[in-house]
């Protein structure tokens, strides 16, 4: 039997491994739901326990190892500071979300509750009403006024934010520290989600909205920002990338949804001329700096038609893996990434079949995507995106055991 960090790095490595790689949770977009948790955590006969909500804008929890160990997951992650390889009693707190959800934070100080049940996250601008089971800003953070300018940084702004936001001498210590200890605790693998991050996407200035307009209508404008987010992504690669290559093995590059449900934000020669420049310098100076650490991309959507300028963006990851959007078959999607990109995720239809199927649906369609996935290795499962509140523990369950009666 191979350790699962064996297992996992073999499969990105598209070799032969003894079973399909899992994962729960390894960055925030494979998650669960903290609402979930504990009804899972109960499903699986395990003892009780408050929930650790390491993301407190999507509400997710933090899978402890029992839950790790009893889905047969292979992955344990490292989230700005926090883990979930080890107790750290000491760096959490409790705190109730207004009686609806008795859980762990990071600090309770942050949460207001209103007196109509909503709870505010005033430093953040974000607010969960009564009936949600996730925090959310007013347009999803991105108004869009067709009659007014379009707004963009300010790039002066932006560099004195950069100045401020590198990592600090004792972030580095205490970061190296935390993923040395976790390296020596467990042989499972390390997924770093941190300070080292590409900063090119297209959703990430002004909003998915907004963004790529001003790449249609002010390209020179869109160069000098990655230009500058291109010079800060090298500085922490430098910085941190370097110091815990020795602990890690997959680093969170980008997280970045170039796609709707029914196709791509942009065209494809945008991402070719105002993004592939500056990824590709960004992945390898990270390769060069922590060749054996993956670099992971995350990116949403009907992303079917830039796979090929993904991989020559220089990622050795991919996911989710959301074939159900722009009308490619799971087949397709494997074709294309075959023995050029590892696939992560896309174990099941989150949106349709996880949700409304039965139980033998569920297993079913995990078993004939993790059969195509799997070939020639290259792949780790894990469903398409988050499970949501409302995701039954069952069906996780479910989805898990059926993962495992998958070919290799």
């Amino acid at each position: 039997m191979m350790t699962s960090r064996e297992r996992l790095l073999k499969a990105l490595n598209f070799e032969t491994v003894d079973r399909v790689p899992r994962d729960l949770g390894g960055m925030a977009s494979t998650g669960i739901s903290a609402f979930a948790y504990p009804k899972l955590v109960a499903a699986l006969g395990l003892p009780p326990r408050l929930p650790r909500v390491h993301d407190t804008y999507q509400m997710l929890a933090l899978p402890d190892m029992d839950v790790l160990d009893a889905l047969g997951c292979d992955v344990v992650s490292v989230f700005w500071g926090v883990t979930n390889a080890f107790e750290e009693p000491n760096k959490w707190q409790n705190y109730d979300f207004n009686g609806r959800l008795p859980a762990r934070v990071r600090d309770r100080q942050t949460f207001q509750n209103r007196p109509d049940g909503s709870i505010i996250q005033p430093h953040l601008k974000i607010v969960m009403p009564p009936s949600s089971t996730v925090f959310d800003e007013e347009h999803g953070g991105q108004p869009f006024d067709l009659s007014a300018e379009l707004p963009k940084p300010d790039l002066k702004l932006v560099r004195k934010q950069q100045e401020e936001s590198l990592p600090t001498d004792k972030q580095i210590i205490e970061t190296v520290e935390l993923c040395k200890r976790i390296r020596n605790s467990t042989d499972k693998a390390v997924f770093f989600n941190g300070p080292v991050y590409t900063g090119i996407g297209i959703t990430y200035h002004c909003g998915i909205a907004v963004f790529p307009m001003l790449c249609l209508t002010e390209p020179n404008y869109v160069a000098d920002l990655h230009g500058m987010m291109t010079e800060y992504a090298l500085k922490c690669v430098d910085l941190m990338l370097s110091a815990v290559a020795p602990y890690i093995d997959i680093v969170m590059m980008s997280a970045d949804d170039w796609g709707t449900q029914n196709a791509l934000i942009a065209p494809p020669r945008i991402f070719k001329e105002l993004f592939l420049p500056y990824l590709k310098r960004i992945n390898a100076h990270a390769k060069e700096a922590a060749p054996n650490v993956k670099r992971f991309l995350h990116s949403c959507g009907a992303i079917y038609d830039i796979i090929d300028l993904i991989v020559e963006s220089g990622f050795d990851i991919l996911n989710p893996i959301q074939w159900p959007a722009g009308g490619h078959s799971y087949k397709k999607w494997k074709d294309k990434c075959r023995n050029r990109i590892a696939m992560w995720g896309g174990g099941i239809n989150t949106q349709h079949t996880l949700p409304f199927g039965t139980l033998a649906d569920v297993e079913t369609e995990v078993r004939q995507v993790v059969a195509c996935f799997s070939e020639n290795s290259g792949y780790i499962f894990n469903g398409i995106h988050n499970l949501l509140a409302e995701t039954p523990p069952e069906k996780i369950i479910a989805m898990y055991r059926a993962a495992a009666q998958g070919k290799v």
